[in-house]
């Protein structure tokens, strides 16, 4: 399969399955976002896995997405911006842009492994914050609730909608 193919096969899959996921997967996909470039290799960022019973049940509180309820872990990604690198032009600080490359080779990970997520962006950083002590100092920037995709699980309508070339892309 060429990556396109790949990429275009994946989505944002709100049902998914009451199923473990095995831990050599988990291992894996915190092992890709490990492997994610970041600028000057700062690797600004910090990966928390909710998977105890206790954690997930505080998190799933503390989202409004029910399609979440039934996942068996919840990884969510922040920056450091104390750690990021600044481009000295402008002052630009590029953890938030790398926390998000991770997130993303991590969840293309997860979609390599079989398993299904979407990145949940709807979610209250500072409820997350107080929740898990660990999380404060990080700018939030991602939860993946993840799991094995629900038998009856489709792309939304809007999975294959995508803007033209000509409005997405500038050639010089």
């Amino acid at each position: 399969m060429t990556f396109l193919q790949f990429a275009k096969e994946r989505y944002s899959c709100r049902s998914l399955k009451d199923q473990p996921v095995e831990k050599e997967s988990i291992d894996m996909i915190i092992k890709a976002g490990m492997m994610a470039p970041t600028a000057c290799n700062y690797q600004p960022a910090k990966i928390f896995v909710l998977e105890s019973a206790d954690a997930l049940a505080k998190a799933k509180q503390l989202c409004r997405q029910s399609f979440i309820s039934p996942c068996p872990v919840i990884f969510v990604i922040g920056a450091d911006e104390s750690r990021g690198w600044v481009r000295d032009y402008d002052g630009k600080n590029f953890a938030e842009v790398d926390a998000s490359i991770i997130a993303t080779h991590m969840m293309l990970e997860i979609h390599d492994l079989g398993l299904a997520t979407t990145w949940i962006g709807h979610f209250d950083p500072a409820a997350f914050q107080e929740t898990f002590p660990a999380m404060q100092g990080y700018s939030l920037i991602a939860l993946f609730a993840v799991g094995y995709p629900a038998d009856d699980a489709v792309p939304s309508p809007l999975h294959s909608r995508t803007r033209s070339e000509a409005e997405l892309a500038v050639r010089y």
